[in-house]
């Protein structure tokens, strides 16, 4: 008998070979369920079985797991336990299958099936990954006794996202389970907490979680907390209170540091209170401690981790305004992750860590380039390479490659083509990837000219183009009717030993047809055929298309004609025949129909079994009647 094991593995293997022959590959279909008969496995089935085959064979493929899960329940006698739930839940959280998932918990419910804390978990984090951050929450409250089971770091990290997303009072709920059963609470997850929910409550309170924290011991980063608990209290303009509380945090212990401090005092200066920006100023120089780069750099990265970018943004500041130290990696975090919604603080962070003497890495260059791109900031991108320039930042083709990449991106061609020659005078290319993107940037803002005289710079330079190249040009050239350019370029990359893309025929034959360049589309699209007929047989219909859109009829139906025997199908004259029925041209459609049949009788049948099919839901019975009856006559010939 064959062991569970090797059953799932045999499974899961036939499973995931005849699900690439579907479309898309990896999903489920009805021929799969066939599959699974044909392996006569119903007897052996289990719910061990279908875990184990689910995970780990299927643990990535959720379709096919989901699939292999809900055919197992159809068969007669079969119910999943907690041991096969477990597993679908663990693929389903994995691909963040949120529907299915959501449907699953439901069912669960129902059938009151005991699910572990370990399912709990991954449910959970996979909630928070799609910033489900509710979701995740409801998740949570069924968890019961298997709190514990969770984890720390996904309770911690549900605590703070709940709190950041302005859920603050479910998260007083996961924190009051959390401390109910023991579960240990985090920097992270303390820390942000307290830091929203300070605001809008008595300090006693606050003190009292704080006394109830402290008291467990559970090494939370006391200096950290009280930074965060001043600042949420300055944020809510209680300014006062968090002048007292710089005071009561550090007679338990949680001592705050100097940007504790800072925070008091320059809200304290936002109001005009003088006298007590100096009390609290001397309190810093007497009481306070120097901050730890190295607490606030993980808690940073943690809170970028966790996606909380505008509390990572927010804790940036207080560091950059008061000058304290801040690590390059925290600074480039800062600054990639921040340029996604905030262009313009990841500014403030990048000007900090240049007058710093130090520099962005390529990562975060590109991602705050792409950021100010996407934001439609392009003089602050202008800037940025500005003061990169000044600083020597630019010492290789790399580098230089990310400045022209961008430039084109924000449409800066001018400057971008000037980058160029800087690379030429400093001997650094430049090369093809450049020369391609000021080239398709040209393109894009109409300068046909430019990009031809890139085209005579790039061979001067010894740089030869590639595919890309040549799809640039040639799709341009043929959109604005200079066709002969563009047949011209096509003939030099065939020289070339480069071999076009479909786009490449695509683009061209329909500008030759634009153009009335009969004669050289036929001759591109037979050296189509000729290279790879599996591309011509792609964009067969396309050309007919673009012969008929031109009137071109008896040249459409000779093409599909000249290539039935080989790549041509019922298909391609279908296509034609209704749009020769759509321009009126009814009777060389009959024509073209008799001629079929005289090529390929087998095709005629098919385009009877077509016209028949289509005829009811056809607008324009008529001619279809008449292609039937033609067809048919043709047929009794035969």
């Amino acid at each position: 008998m064959q062991s569970t094991s090797s059953l799932a593995k045999q499974i899961s293997k036939a499973l995931i070979t005849a699900s690439n022959q579907s479309n898309p590959p990896r999903t489920w279909t009805p021929l799969l369920e066939q599959t699974l008969h044909s392996l006569h496995v119903r007897s052996s089935l289990n719910s061990q079985l279908v875990s184990r085959v689910i995970d780990p064979f299927l643990i990535t493929h959720h379709s096919l797991a989901l699939g292999f899960f809900n055919w197992a329940q159809q068969q007669p006698g079969f119910t999943h336990s907690s041991l096969s739930y477990h597993s679908i839940f663990k693929s389903l959280a994995l691909s963040r299958q949120y529907i299915a998932l959501d449907k699953l918990m439901k069912e669960v419910k129902t059938n009151r099936v005991e699910l572990s804390g370990d399912v709990y978990r991954h449910v959970i984090a996979s909630h928070l990954a799609g910033r489900r951050v509710l979701n995740a929450f409801w998740v949570f409250c069924d968890v019961g006794e298997l709190v514990c089971d969770v984890g720390d770091d996904v309770c911690n990290s549900l605590l703070a996202s709940l709190s950041a997303f302005g859920h603050v009072g479910y998260g007083y709920q996961v924190f009051d389970e959390m401390l109910a059963k023991d579960v240990r609470v985090s920097t992270l997850g303390f820390g942000v907490f307290l830091w929203r929910w300070c605001g809008s409550v008595e300090l006693d309170k606050v003190l009292s979680l704080v006394d109830e924290v402290n008291r467990r011991d559970w090494g939370v980063n006391g200096s950290v907390v009280a930074l965060l608990v001043v600042h949420g209290l300055c944020s809510a303009n209680r300014v006062d209170d968090a002048m007292y509380m710089l005071d009561v945090l550090r007679k338990r212990g949680w001592k705050p540091d100097f940007m504790a401090y800072r925070v008091v005092a320059e809200a304290l200066r936002g109001i005009g209170n003088v006298v007590d920006v100096e009390r609290v100023l001397k309190m810093k120089r007497k009481l306070g401690v120097a901050p730890r780069s190295s607490d606030y750099k993980d808690f940073i990265i943690q809170l970028v981790s966790e996606r909380l970018i505008s509390e990572a943004k927010d804790l940036g500041e207080v560091i950059v305004n008061g000058d304290f130290p801040i690590e390059d990696d925290v600074l480039n975090a800062l600054i990639g992750s921040v340029s996604t919604n905030d262009p313009f603080s990841a500014l403030k962070f990048f000007k900090f860590l240049v007058a710093k003497e130090r520099f962005p890495t390529l990562l975060t260059l590109s991602n705050l380039s792409r950021n100010l791109c996407k934001h439609g900031n392009h003089g602050e991108l202008l800037e940025v390479f500005k003061i990169l320039s000044a600083k020597e930042y630019f010492i290789d083709i790399e580098r230089y490659s990310i400045m022209v990449s961008f430039l084109c991106k924000a449409g800066k061609v001018k400057e971008a083509y000037e980058v160029l020659q800087e690379m030429k005078r400093k001997g650094l290319g430049p090369d093809l990837s450049c020369y391609n993107n000021v080239m398709e940037a040209c393109c894009r803002e109409d300068m046909t000219r430019p990009a031809k005289r890139l085209w005579d710079e790039m061979f001067a330079n010894g740089c030869e183009a590639d595919l890309k190249t040549y799809n640039i040009l040639i799709t341009k050239f043929s959109e604005i009717g200079h066709v002969k350019e563009a047949h011209t370029l096509f003939c030099h990359m065939l020289e070339r030993g480069i071999e076009p893309d479909e786009p490449i025929y695509v683009v061209l034959l329909k500008g030759l047809c634009q153009n009335n360049e009969l004669e050289t589309a036929l001759e591109v699209f037979k050296k189509c055929f000729e290279r790879d007929a599996e591309i011509a047989q792609t964009i067969l219909g396309k050309f007919i298309h673009y012969l008929c859109k031109e009137g071109q009829f008896i040249a459409a139906s000779n093409l599909v004609l000249d290539y039935t025997s080989t790549i041509g199908n019922s298909e391609s004259s279908m296509i034609l025949l209704e749009l020769l029925v759509d321009a009126g041209e009814v009777p060389v459609a009959i024509e073209h129909v008799k001629k079929v049949g005289e090529i390929s009788p087998r095709m005629l049948h098919e385009l009877h079994a077509e016209f028949l099919s289509s005829l009811s839901s056809s607008s324009k019975q008529r001619p279809m009647l008449e292609f039937i009856q033609v067809i048919e006559s043709l047929q009794r010939n035969l």
